[in-house]
């Protein structure tokens, strides 16, 4: 049962050292009371504090770290039903499936067509993080091979699939360097494939026939000294498996269930006959719920809506993206330069960035804090305000930089133009486009 943030306190040093980031202990409990913050990040808690604390505070879905490596990545954590209820916290893992029979040209060609599917988004890095190497009856040395060779040659990390313990055995001394997830553990190899996880500090996912059935087998696995474990209800038919998603989810969440209180992997690859279709079903298991999402291939039209919907669901609705507040140089300006500004919304931000790299135009562009709003919300909310802008033109230095005295502001804050001109006396405040795509004519013509 969670602990209050009373109850907390009271096992805390009560120093108000501060070097937790907050001003008292007292605050620091009601932070980790409603999970805002880490007990990691108290320094002087005490290790039994700390057993009975770290307990208490852990999220009822359990983290598990996945790889090692720069696609180090960590699914579960989870602590809500509803996105708007606080956040989601760690993004659905996207994999492909290889064959283990595949060979060593082919392979070579599919990790660099993988390797390139990198994509730019508002200043983020979207990409894949894992391949599932599938047995598929070749023997363990083709499995440990092809293992070996994902992970020595790729970034990726890897879910060993099979249910034969030792071409399981293969796969890991081939690739354990990696951390690989073991798929899977069943009522028939339970105790091989736990003893094989715990003895090589690996992940380990179990695989039944239902929800129900899976609560023995996390249950011996925990009782192994086995924390991080994946689950699989083993449904392949869709409407069940989304059914077993929520179910999972509410048992672990609303009934406290801690045999059900980890995350999930699915399987689209295994409940439609084309890419197309497995691309809406992981689009599914993306908004409800799939830790790990596997598809049988990774095509850059599969692949990039998946990336965004996952970039979208797992952005915190109560803090957008944001950009530093400066400013940037677009495209190598001099002192006779277009100075153009707008707010810190990263999608704001990288949207007018681009249209003025495209432009060909060099410009000075001020990024105003406007606590991630866009234009037309931060004017009405009263943060681009006109007397705002003016003294944000004055500290940032831009004057030092130029040696014209003309600022461009966004359409949609057009109104602010005549408190700007009376906080920048002498300054001609221009007023540009609406609209971000007509920025390349409007500097052009200027």
């Amino acid at each position: 049962m969670a602990l209050t943030g009373i109850q907390i306190f009271k096992l805390l040093p009560k120093t108000n050292c501060k070097e937790c980031g907050v001003p008292t202990c007292l605050a620091f409990a009601m932070n980790l009371a409603s999970g805002k913050a880490e007990l990691d990040s108290c320094p002087y808690v005490s290790d039994e504090a700390r057993e009975k604390l770290a307990e208490a505070s852990a999220p009822p879905i359990r983290p598990v770290k996945l790889g090692k490596g720069v696609r180090q990545t960590t699914t579960g954590g989870e602590t809500v039903l509803y996105r708007h209820e606080k956040t989601f916290f760690n993004p659905t893992v996207l994999a492909a499936t290889v064959a283990s029979d595949i060979d060593a040209a082919a392979l070579d060609s599919k990790l660099k067509v993988y390797n390139a599917f990198q994509y730019e988004r508002v200043g983020l890095n979207l990409r894949p993080e894992l391949l599932v190497v599938k047995d598929v009856g070749a023997g363990a040395a083709a499995f440990a091979d092809t293992a070996k060779k994902i992970a020595s040659e790729s970034e990726f990390n890897l879910v060993l699939m099979t249910e034969d313990v030792d071409v399981m055995k293969a796969g890991v001394e081939a690739a354990g360097f990696k951390r690989p997830l073991i798929y899977a553990a069943t009522e028939a190899n339970v105790d091989a494939m736990g003893a094989l996880a715990k003895e090589n500090d690996l992940p380990v996912a179990v695989k039944a026939d239902s929800v129900e059935a899976l609560i023995p087998l996390t249950t011996k696995l925990t009782g192994m000294g086995i924390k991080d474990i994946v689950i699989d209800s083993g449904s392949r038919e869709i409407k069940q498996a989304l059914e077993d998603q929520v179910a999972i989810r509410r048992a672990a969440l609303k009934a406290g269930n801690k045999a059900l209180g980890f995350p999930t992997i699915t399987f689209p690859c295994e409940m439609a006959s084309n890419l197309d279709m497995e691309t809406v079903i992981s689009a599914m298991f993306v908004a409800k719920y799939g830790g790990i999402v596997v598809m049988s291939d990774f095509t850059t039209e599969s692949l990039f809506p998946l990336l965004l919907e996952r970039l979208n669901i797992f952005t915190d609705p109560q803090r957008p993206m944001t950009v530093t507040e400066g400013i940037f140089e677009i495209g190598n300006p001099d002192e006779n330069s277009p100075v153009v500004v707008t707010t810190n919304f990263a999608l704001t931000y990288f949207i007018v960035s681009g249209e003025i790299e495209a432009s060909k135009v060099p410009c000075w562009l001020l990024i105003k804090d406007s606590e991630g709003l866009s234009v037309l919300t931060a004017w009405a909310a009263g943060k681009f305000g006109g007397d705002d802008v003016g003294m944000f033109v004055k500290k940032c230095g831009i004057m030092d930089k130029v040696k014209h005295t003309e600022l461009i502001i966004p359409g949609y804050a057009a109104a602010i133009a005549g408190d700007v001109e009376e906080e920048l006396p002498g300054w001609t405040i221009t007023v540009g486009p609406r609209e971000a795509a007509h920025l390349p004519a409007f500097l052009k013509s200027k």
